[in-house]
């Protein structure tokens, strides 16, 4: 197995973990299953631990990222929670709106969201799950370059707003990822063999 050096560069980076992710879930038949399934087991103990009061903030999924759309009808029913879907304005800018049974709409990144439905307040997310190719032991999320989960949580309020990473095992970086100045840590990841914390990063 190929471990990543400190001298890889975040575009190699990319392209490495873009093509891991892609093995994980060509190779493992019910990946995406077993990935939903520690999703939707933390979120439980969230919502029983009262930590849940508001938007659970979910993702439409691009290809080769954990799908985790099911799960949307399953927790509104079984804990009556609401989930929401980010969107982004093609220019740097992510929100989130509330996701009904209203049509979606493909946003500036041409990512279907609910663009219909009002801004939700960073109050009104109990909690964030978020796509990536990797993430290190210190929470720090590897994506595709466009900056938005970072631009988004750089601002106080969503910054204190709980949010996880949600890869598969296999790209979680037992080396510490590439970090830039504006790249922002996150709690912790889910990945198929459940939900771990970050730890922080020594300077």
């Amino acid at each position: 197995m190929t471990i990543p050096s400190p001298e890889w560069t975040k575009p190699s980076l990319r392209q490495h973990y873009r093509s891991k992710r892609r093995r994980c879930f060509q190779q493992q038949d019910n990946l995406q299953i077993q990935i939903r399934h520690q999703v939707e087991q933390e979120i439980h103990c969230r919502h029983r631990g009262g930590s849940l009061q508001g938007f659970v903030g979910l993702y439409w999924p691009l290809a080769g990222e954990a799908d985790l759309r099911p799960l949307r009808d399953v927790l509104q029913h079984k804990l009556g929670l609401s989930m929401a879907l980010p969107a982004a304005d093609g220019e740097g800018a992510l929100r989130y709106h509330p996701w009904t049974d209203a049509p979606l709409k493909p946003d500036g990144c041409g990512i279907a969201a609910p663009l219909d439905e009002p801004e939700l307040s960073p109050e009104q997310l109990a909690l964030l799950l978020v796509p990536a190719l990797a993430v290190d032991q210190h929470g720090i999320r590897l994506g595709y370059g466009g900056g938005y989960y970072d631009r988004l949580r750089c601002q106080a309020t969503w910054k204190q707003r709980p949010a996880l990473v949600v890869v598969p095992e296999a790209c979680v970086s037992q080396e510490p990822l590439p970090l830039n100045d504006w790249d922002q840590p996150f709690d912790g990841w889910v990945t198929e063999k459940g939900c771990e914390c970050s730890t922080k990063r020594s300077t």
